[in-house]
């Protein structure tokens, strides 16, 4: 992860880090040394699933973004908005949305937006992945 981060850094790309799960209690505290690590090498940016661990790192990394993920499954302005209140700098938005929707979003909104421009193995709702694999088995996870 060092090395990684190092060069790209060198190459002054900047680096974000996935932490797209959901975690138990007993897990968070691991997961903030983690991020306090690839913080500590130079990462951006953090792109999370969980709620609770986002509100965490938003008030604990205050220089470091944070993203929400697409498994957040934010797919309206009002969702997006409440994400902005919180402190994030992008919303990754769900799949599922219209170009119109997208752009409602957009022209809404001051946090940043990404969005998938092809679809993906998940067969229920984008961020959804895990419902997914339990469903039918089909699931990037």
């Amino acid at each position: 992860m060092k090395q990684a981060i190092r060069y790209a850094k060198l190459r002054n790309v900047k680096v974000n880090f996935t932490l797209n799960t959901l975690l138990k209690d007993s897990e968070i505290n691991d997961a903030i040394k983690l991020v306090n690590y690839v913080y500590s090498l130079g990462c951006d940016a953090i792109l999370v699933q969980d709620l609770g661990l986002a509100k965490i790192l938003i008030k604990n990394f205050p220089c470091m973004d944070i993203h929400a993920s697409t498994q957040m499954t934010a797919h309206n302005l009002q969702g997006v908005l409440e994400l902005e209140k919180l402190g994030f700098k992008r919303v990754v938005l769900s799949r599922e949305l219209s170009i119109r929707d997208i752009e409602n979003i957009c022209n809404n909104t001051n946090v940043e937006i990404e969005t998938f421009i092809h679809g993906a193995l998940c067969i229920s709702y984008s961020g959804q992945c895990l419902f997914s694999s339990m469903i039918g088995a089909r699931s990037r996870k």
